[in-house]
């Protein structure tokens, strides 16, 4: 979650609620996921993710699909260091 690069104004940022406001101001500072920002906002991930609703509706906010887990190794590579750690 990114402030987006061309939000609504001030005027409107000001009805918001002071929860909104809250994530807003997390936002800022850099790219959060949804749980950092229920972690940092101490509210309920469910709670935080109606609130992002509210914002990206707005247009305060974008959201980006998150990373896609890295890919697991190769299994013979995961063997060779099995094979390697019992050798110590």
């Amino acid at each position: 979650v990114v402030v987006d690069d061309d939000p609504p104004g001030p005027a409107e940022e000001s009805l918001l609620g002071p929860e909104h406001r809250s994530l807003l101001a997390l936002c800022r500072a850099e790219t959060q996921s949804v749980a950092e920002l229920a972690a940092d906002a101490d509210l309920p991930v469910g709670v935080v993710r109606v609130l992002l609703g509210d914002l990206l509706e707005s247009g305060f906010v974008r959201v980006g699909r998150p990373v896609p887990p890295a890919r697991l190794p190769d299994e013979r590579i995961l063997r060779e260091v099995i094979d390697g750690l019992r050798a110590l």
